[in-house]
């Protein structure tokens, strides 16, 4: 009784907190000096902002897609065309080593300097200089050949490549960044950019966008944006129940009932990012930790009670999940029929997981938990405070595991902290999701999570391998996935295969689910917002570049 108390005495000072600073950042009425609505976004920010808009750094907070644009818009949920944002057209000469791409003309960055393709060969050509900066493993060499023309060319066929290039690299200006000492991590306050707005203040619990009356494609309709941080996913729900919240990505009690118990908002839920339980899992690397083994990563995979987490954690949103992290449903066709489970079972298997486990070497001590070496097999697991559904999640698995002889140790970090904790490899397990490319193709996400070339020894910066995972079949299927055109399905499909099936054995990534990624909008306030029927973006207030089309799309109701 006393614990429920405590909860919801926080409840309430959430939601008085929460009134507060949307009150005192845009007066009572929710509307900016010249009367034109703010919205207010919340995207899950749990502490105080710290200052960084840095598109490139991993303690960025925002402005990507926003004050910093792509070339080009790829629409992840759905196989449209990319749409043109500042490049208008782009083509591959016939073997795929040649990228041509045709940049918009009359675009100005904020400050007013020209933008021109000298801006997008700097950019390119700083990726190339710093690992940490390269996610894509983008290896071209960008020429201009005049102020709105550039030229890729690449050593080896690399079609796979343009879709990282053109919708995922935020382009940003030679003038400002050409004397920056490390951009991978600098800390930029004052950003300059081509997009549609502006930082106009930033303060730790707020900062605010405007709309730029300079954007070449003519200045949006939503004139503010507000961003808050929060202390965490309650008081987000807090301050939706009180219609102080405009648009949140997070779990919403009765997410079922968002008409009902939330007049004027509505929801649409996604299924695209994968929830994972993220292992530092390379001993070579420096990795250490009962998670270094690969049978107890197998072991805490079939122990998982996945039906049991999505009831008590996701409100039943998420879907079942592959151990290949090929999307069920919208890879299908792709899914290899030589893994061992082609999605991961719902319910748990803990006669399996406990063979794996006594197979390994391990033992049950008298309190149930195995243990080698005379060390028990307990294992800290970290996670973001305020982050209610992946809090819930690991209790509810620190539960599940205790069961087959795993103990966890759950551990709550701020969102720094988290970061930091897997850049350095400083983990054992971290749950969190596993994010997809920029176009809807496997391939990215393998090339993300699974290429040695995206991962670093702990304590050195990696890219998205966090787990320091490195494989020479993955790396070299990957390699190979480079020279063949996407549209050769039959060509691509042994590399492909060879990538699930060493990954389901080693799994450096536990799956869990796939999170049905749910958003709550304020359709009274707003309209043009993206729907089940027209999910023109992927519809997340943390998701980029697409809230920049989302906010582009908006207009304040009645207007």
């Amino acid at each position: 009784m006393a614990f429920k108390a405590e909860r919801t005495n926080a409840r309430v000072v959430a939601g008085l907190a929460v009134v507060a600073v949307v009150a005192a950042g845009c007066g009572s009425s929710g509307t900016s000096s010249d009367q034109s609505p703010t919205l207010v976004a919340y995207t899950g920010q749990s502490t105080d902002y710290q200052i960084n808009f840095n598109p490139f750094a991993p303690t960025n907070i925002g402005g990507t897609g926003t004050i910093f644009q792509t070339l080009f818009f790829y629409n992840i949920v759905r196989d449209d065309e990319p749409a043109p944002r500042l490049g208008q057209q782009f083509s591959w000469n016939a073997d795929g080593t040649q990228l041509s791409i045709t940049l918009r003309d009359g675009v100005s960055w904020s400050d007013g300097e020209k933008f021109t393709a000298e801006d997008v060969v700097f950019t390119l050509d700083m990726i190339t200089k710093n690992k940490g900066m390269n996610s894509g493993n983008y290896s071209g060499r960008a020429t201009a050949t005049d102020d709105t023309h550039v030229s890729i060319a690449f050593d080896q066929p690399s079609f796979v490549d343009g879709p990282t290039v053109l919708g995922k690299t935020y382009i940003v200006p030679k003038h400002k960044w050409a004397d920056l000492a490390d951009p991978a991590v600098a800390v930029l306050k004052d950003p300059v950019g081509t997009g549609p707005y502006l930082l106009e203040e930033f303060k730790p619990q707020a900062y605010t966008l405007k709309a730029n009356p300079s954007y070449w494609g003519g200045e949006p309709a939503v004139k503010k944006i507000r961003y808050l941080a929060l202390s965490g996913n309650q008081a987000g729900a807090t301050a939706l129940k009180s219609g102080q919240i405009d648009w949140q990505t997070g779990p919403v009690p009765d997410v079922k009932d968002v008409e009902k118990n939330y007049p004027g908002y509505r929801s649409v839920v996604t299924p695209v990012n994968q929830i994972v339980l993220d292992t530092c899992s390379n001993a070579a690397l420096g990795c250490s930790g009962p998670q270094t083994d690969p049978a107890v990563r197998q072991a805490i995979y079939y122990a998982l009670d996945r039906t049991q987490l999505n009831a008590l954690a996701f409100e039943n949103t998420a879907s079942e999940v592959s151990p290949s992290f090929m999307l069920p449903e919208r890879d299908q066709q792709l899914i290899s029929g030589r893994l061992q489970n082609r999605v991961a079972p719902m319910q748990p298997d803990l006669a399996k997981a406990q063979q794996l486990l006594d197979g390994a070497g391990y033992v049950k001590g008298s309190d149930g938990i195995y243990t080698k070496g005379g060390k028990p097999l307990s294992l800290t697991v970290k996670t973001v405070a305020g982050w209610t559904d992946y809090i819930t999640a690991v209790n509810t698995m620190t539960q599940q595991l205790k069961q087959v002889g795993i103990k966890l140790a759950p551990q709550q970090l701020s969102w720094n902290e988290f970061v930091d904790a897997k850049d350095r490899g400083e983990y054992q397990l971290i749950i969190d999701s596993l994010y997809q490319g920029p176009a809807p193709d496997p391939y990215y996400l393998y090339s993300y999570f699974f290429s040695t070339a995206q991962t670093a020894k702990v304590g050195a910066k990696p890219g998205a391998n966090i787990s320091r995972f490195s494989d020479p079949q993955v790396d070299r299927a990957l390699d190979a996935l480079k020279h063949v055109n996407p549209n050769d399905t039959a060509a691509r499909q042994p590399h492909l295969e060879t990538i699930q099936s060493r990954i389901e054995q080693a799994m450096p990534y536990i799956p869990v689910v796939t999170q049905g990624t749910i958003s709550v909008y304020h359709s009274a306030k707003f309209t043009g917002w993206p729907t089940e029927d027209d999910l023109y973006a992927f519809p997340a207030v943390w998701a980029h570049p697409d809230q920049a089309e989302v906010y582009l799309r908006l207009k304040p109701a009645g207007k």
